[in-house]
């Protein structure tokens, strides 16, 4: 109390630094959150089984149908099988297989041999030639390797000798024909009906490409040409 009596007033320190105390944490609603998530996690399952249930149909449905396909198409070809086809005329196959290896056949024609005596061959009743190539009376070896060369040639027996050979020429010996395979037959009977006889050589022989293989005959004019059969020449590799 202050002198003469009067009294002093009340004063109150107030600390403006002080910290407040922090507020409580406002109460949440009991429940709401767990029923959410879990709803969550429903839809999200239903969402999966769906897509489950849909691939599996998908894959059944193309599954029965690829298997329907087939068994139609299995069905087609056994029907097709059982009819029988009929090939048109004119897609039938060739019933000619072409040779694997060089190969010629040739036939005398109406032509007469040569005046040197290389007989001529008839190129137009479609010969056999695979590989080889025809000139002139030859055949030019077109791939190296052994061949068998056969010739036959029709004749007529008057007198005197026939002579048939099988010659060859080659770029290795020019201007000299080479003899590989001959035959000669003496006639000397006089006074008889004129006879005829066949003459046939045949051998194996190594020719290189190029070389050129021809008949020949001594006198031409006992050659018979009556038939394609009668004066044949040939030769193929072995």
């Amino acid at each position: 109390m202050a002198e003469g009596g009067v009294p002093y007033p009340s004063v109150f320190m107030v600390d403006s630094h002080a910290a407040y105390p922090p507020l409580p944490p406002k109460p949440r609603p009991r429940g709401r959150g767990g029923v959410a998530q879990s709803l969550l996690f429903l839809l999200v399952g239903l969402a999966l089984c769906g897509l489950a249930i849909e691939a599996c149909f998908i894959y059944h449905l193309y599954s029965t149908q690829g298997s329907a396909e087939s068994g139609s198409a299995g069905m087609s070809i056994q029907d097709q099988e059982d009819i029988p086809k009929e090939v048109p005329p004119t897609s039938r196959p060739n019933p000619m297989v072409l040779p694997s290896k060089p190969v010629a056949h040739l036939t005398a024609g109406p032509q007469a041999p040569h005046g040197d005596g290389v007989m001529v061959w008839d190129l137009q009743t479609l010969p056999l030639l695979h590989g080889m190539e025809y000139k002139d009376g030859k055949l030019v070896i077109q791939k190296e390797g052994y061949y068998y060369v056969y010739s036959k040639i029709f004749f007529s027996e008057v007198n005197g000798a026939f002579t048939h050979s099988v010659c060859k020429a080659t770029p290795r010996y020019l201007g000299t024909d080479i003899e590989l395979l001959k035959s000669r037959r003496y006639h000397t009977k006089s006074g008889e009906m004129m006879s005829t006889s066949n003459s046939y050589l045949g051998g194996v022989f190594h020719f290189f490409e190029d070389d050129s293989i021809f008949v020949k005959v001594k006198d031409v004019t006992q050659v018979r040409i009556q038939s394609s059969t009668e004066n044949v020449f040939g030769i193929y590799m072995i």
